[in-house]
């Protein structure tokens, strides 16, 4: 909890309960968004010049099928025990098969604090995982309809801007190579911890917003966002062990699925599926998923990476 990165974010929280003024101009946040979002597509694509790209087919077909899966688990638990309107129970599901980019920038800061090294290639698996929940997402919700626009849904999560800046730092990382990426190393490398504590301060002012939202819609949207990560991050586990990656590589893998989107999803939603309520979605892992990720489950799934290891006799 001494963490700087974990202090800026309940800085944050803190600030947007008193209602202060406080906030990052728009132009800031993007800057810090898409940094961040370099930063880790930058990451991957070193670590794939390193090795052959077919070599990680196995591992990209296993996350994208638990992609696939995570929402189909979420949808039911929604309608039946939460009791929400198909398009709504749908939007939510999508939300949790897919990933957020802030806690996945917060578990390297954790990992890189504690030493662990993990596969840094598993931002290639953080893109592939923004792309199955939406699917799955829209075809809960509407079926095979002709009415569903799938082109512009295409454009979306292809052409979204999360998604191009995570697949463009992958590549420019991969074609450059380690020293080709070296002159701009100490912006996107060196201040990383800087500019995602900024983040997260604007992250924590946020969430602070859906804290009415909660109380207007129950406790059952908080019971799911809580548990829905710790149901996910087994899966996730667990597959990272059957891959074969390393502890940190589970824990990070751990920690993707454990996440739940909070920009790719919402902007698909809001094309394919109008008539969803976004702020059920943003309530939920917004106001209950990323904080409790970002305080509690990272170490949780870190605990859990090392258990799974020593359950299944695989050395760290």
């Amino acid at each position: 909890m001494s963490d700087p990165i974990i202090l800026f974010f309940i800085f944050g929280i803190t600030a947007g309960l008193v209602r202060s003024e406080l906030r990052l101009p728009s132009a800031i946040y993007d800057f810090l968004s898409m940094t961040l979002l370099l930063a880790i597509g930058l990451k991957g694509g070193i670590e794939l010049a390193k090795q052959p790209f077919l070599s990680l087919a196995p591992q990209i077909a296993a996350v994208f099928v638990m992609g696939l899966l995570l929402p189909l688990v979420a949808f039911p638990l929604l309608r039946t025990a939460g009791g929400f309107a198909r398009a709504d129970a749908a939007s939510i599901a999508a939300h949790y098969g897919s990933v957020s980019v802030g806690t996945f920038a917060v578990a390297i800061a954790y990992m890189n604090s504690i030493a662990v090294s993990y596969e840094e290639h598993i931002s290639l698996l953080l893109v592939v995982l923004e792309i199955p929940a939406i699917l799955v997402g829209i075809l809960l919700a509407r079926g095979l309809s002709k009415e569903t626009q799938w082109g512009s849904v295409a454009h979306e999560i292809f052409a979204g801007k999360g998604v191009i800046l995570l697949l463009g730092g992958l590549s420019i990382g991969w074609i450059a190579g380690p020293s080709g990426v070296e002159p701009i190393a100490p912006f996107f490398f060196d201040l990383f911890k800087g500019i995602l504590a900024l983040f997260l301060l604007e992250m924590g002012i946020i969430t602070a917003s859906k804290i009415s939202t909660l109380r207007r819609y129950g406790l059952f949207i908080i019971v799911f966002g809580l548990a829905m990560p710790l149901f996910s991050a087994l899966v996730g586990g667990l597959l990272g062990v059957m891959l074969g990656f390393s502890v940190g590589g589970v824990a990070m893998l751990a920690t993707l699925a454990a996440s739940a989107s909070y920009i790719a999803v919402p902007a698909a939603m809001r094309i394919s599926v109008p008539e969803a309520n976004p702020t059920l979605s943003l309530a939920a892992s917004l106001g209950v998923t990323f904080p409790f990720n970002i305080l509690i489950g990272i170490p949780l799934y870190y605990e859990l990476a090392l258990r799974l290891h020593a359950a299944m006799g695989v050395s760290p």
